[in-house]
């Protein structure tokens, strides 16, 4: 069983998220780039991952796309992916001002 949370923000840059989460977690993320997601930053543990990307990415037009098109007010994305539920990450990611709680899957 895989745990899915989608969180997203129109009050923070991905950048300032990226230290807002740092900062509140822990975490050291990396900064990666895909040709498919644009700019997205990676945090990965023995616990799951944390990325942190803005929900426009480029499009192959020319034009931005969005990553989550039902979520179209965010601004910016946090996913996290945990092997079992994690509250706890939760219920710290869900402290943090701006940052609203969109989407849980499991699968």
């Amino acid at each position: 069983m895989t745990d899915h949370h989608t969180y997203g923000t129109s009050t923070h840059t991905a950048d300032e998220l990226v230290r807002l989460v740092s900062d509140h977690l822990g975490l050291v993320f990396t900064e990666r780039d895909s040709d498919y997601r644009g700019v997205y930053h990676l945090a990965s543990s023995s616990n799951g991952r944390i990325e942190i990307q803005p929900n426009p990415i480029p499009g192959d037009d020319g034009e931005d796309d969005l990553y989550a098109p039902e979520h179209l007010a965010a601004q910016v994305l946090l996913l996290t992916t945990t092997p079992t539920p994690a509250p706890a990450l939760h219920a710290r990611l869900g402290s943090l001002e701006g940052l609203i709680h969109l989407n849980h899957e499991t699968v």
